[in-house]
C-alpha cells in the first residue's frame, strides 16, 4: 500500500500540518478515507462545501460546461460569466471581478480602494484599517491586512499604508479613521479570530463612520457569505450595503473562485489594465457558481441555515451547562464557535477525528463548527454525543 504521507513529505513544500488521515471520496455530508473509515464532515472544506460533497448538479454543471467550452481566457466574452455577474449584481447591485480565490479577491479589492482613494481624493488617500484578530489571506498586501501579527512578522517588511483597530470597537475605528484613510475592511464575523460576530451596531456605526470620513467600507464575506449565516450575506443581519463585498470559498461550492463586488461609482476606478486574472471567471466553474445559487434559493439554504444553526447552538450551549467545560457558544446560521474552559480545543478535534467527525480548532481553546448547510438534526445529534462522551471521559 501507497505510504501517502511520506511520499507527501517528499513532494510538497511543507506549509501545512496535516491531520493524520487520507480522504479518497465524499458525498453529501460524509467523507470516506483509504481504508474505508467514513467521517460525517463539520467543517466543509474551511467552509467552501456548502451544499455537501460531489453534489451532483453542480458536478454536471462544471463537466457539461467543459464539454462545451473549457477555457478562453479574459480577452472574450463569456456568456455564463456574464450571467453569474448577473446574478451576484442582482443581489448587490453592483459589478464583479472573477478571481480564482479568497485571498485573490481581497487582494483585489485593496488595489480597487486605493485607485479609488487616489482618483477621489488625491494621491495621498490610500491608508487601509482593518481590525485586529482578522484575517485576509496569503498573499503579501492580504496577509499585511490580517490583523494577526505572527502571521505577517515573519514577511517583513510589510507593505505600507495598513493599521489596525480592535475589533467591535467603534470609538478606536473613528480615532483612526483619517484623511489619510482610503478604505476600512471588515470581517463581519472573524472566522480564523474565533468565530468572533460583529455588532450590528458596530457595523452600522463603520458604515456612517465611512460616509462621513469618504472612505470605503469593504466587508470580507468569504467565510460568511453564500447563505452560511442564514442570509445570503452576513451584512443583511445588520441591513447594511458595503462599497465592496468579497466571496470566495463556497460560491461554487469548493471550486476554485472567488469574486469582488463594488458598487457602480466605486467598480469606474478601475480601467482596462489595472486589474487580471487568466483563469478568474472561467467557463466551467461559472456554470458551478450558477448551479450553487440555484439549489440555495430553490431549496431554502439560507432559512434552513437559520434555523438549523439555532439548533445546533442551542445543543452546544446545553452541553456546556451540563459538563461546565463550553462557554460562549456563538456565530449565526451554521458558522459557530464555542470556547472550552480549558486549553483543550485541540484534543478535543482530535478525539472527535477519530470517532468519525471533522471539526476544528482555533488555538488551544476554541472549537469551530462548518458543516454543510445540508446537515441534519440527526447528524448534529451524533456529534454532540460524541463530544459529550470526550467531554466526560477527560473529566474522570
Amino acid at each position: 500500500m501507497t505510504d501517502w504521507p511520506a511520499l507527501d513529505r517528499q513532494t510538497h513544500i511543507n506549509t501545512y500540518a496535516r491531520l493524520p488521515v487520507v480522504l479518497e471520496r465524499a458525498a453529501g455530508t460524509k467523507l470516506w478515507d483509504v481504508d474505508g473509515k467514513e467521517y460525517t464532515d463539520f467543517l466543509s472544506g474551511l467552509g467552501a462545501v456548502n451544499l455537501g460533497h460531489c453534489r451532483a448538479e453542480i458536478v454536471d454543471a462544471v463537466c457539461g460546461q467543459a464539454r462545451r467550452l473549457d477555457h478562453v481566457s479574459n480577452l472574450f466574452y463569456s456568456p455564463v460569466q456574464i450571467e453569474l455577474a448577473s446574478r451576484l449584481a442582482e443581489k448587490t447591485g453592483g459589478r464583479c471581478f472573477f478571481a480564482n480565490s479568497g485571498a485573490e479577491a481581497n487582494e483585489g479589492a485593496l488595489k480597487l480602494a486605493r485607485r479609488w482613494g487616489k482618483k477621489t481624493h488625491g494621491p495621498n488617500r490610500i491608508g487601509v484599517i482593518s481590525t485586529l484578530g482578522s484575517f485576509h489571506g496569503r498573499t503579501l498586501a492580504t496577509l499585511t491586512a490580517t490583523g494577526q501579527p505572527a502571521k505577517s512578522e515573519p514577511f517583513a517588511p510589510l507593505p505600507p499604508g495598513f493599521s489596525y483597530v480592535p475589533f467591535n470597537d467603534l470609538e478606536a475605528l473613528d480615532a483612526a479613521l483619517d484623511d489619510t484613510v482610503c478604505a476600512v475592511l471588515l470581517e463581519p464575523i472573524q472566522g480564523e479570530g474565533g468565530v468572533r460576530p460583529a455588532d450590528p451596531e458596530y457595523l452600522v456605526g463603520a458604515r456612517r463612520l465611512c460616509d462621513d470620513r469618504g472612505a470605503l467600507l469593504i466587508f470580507d464575506e468569504v467565510q460568511t457569505g453564500v447563505a452560511r449565516t442564514g442570509r445570503f450575506f452576513a451584512a443583511e443581519h445588520a441591513d447594511i450595503v458595503p462599497d465592496v463585498v468579497t466571496l470566495a470559498k463556497s460560491l461554487a461550492n469548493g471550486f476554485p473562485i472567488g469574486a469582488f463586488i463594488a458598487k457602480p461609482k466605486v467598480a469606474d476606478a478601475f480601467e482596462p489594465g489595472d486589474h487580471g486574472s487568466t483563469f478568474g471567471g472561467g467557463a466551467p466553474i461559472c456554470a458551478g457558481a450558477l448551479a450553487t445559487l440555484d439549489i440555495i434559493e430553490s431549496e431554502g439554504l439560507a432559512e434552513r441555515s437559520a434555523k438549523t444553526g439555532a439548533y445546533f447552538r442551542d445543543g452546544l450551549a446545553a452541553l456546556g451547562d451540563k459538563t461546565g467545560r463550553l462557554k460562549d457558544v456563538r456565530g449565526l446560521g451554521l458558522m459557530i464557535g464555542a470556547t472550552t474552559e480549558r486549553p483543550e480545543a485541540r484534543a478535543l478535534a482530535s478525539a472527535l477525528l477519530g470517532e468519525g467527525f471533522i471539526i476544528n480548532n482555533i488555538g488551544d481553546d476554541c472549537l469551530r463548527f462548518l458543516p454543510p448547510l445540508t446537515i441534519t438534526t440527526d447528524e448534529i445529534d451524533a456529534l454532540l454525543a460524541a463530544l459529550e462522551k470526550e467531554l466526560k471521559n477527560d473529566a474522570k
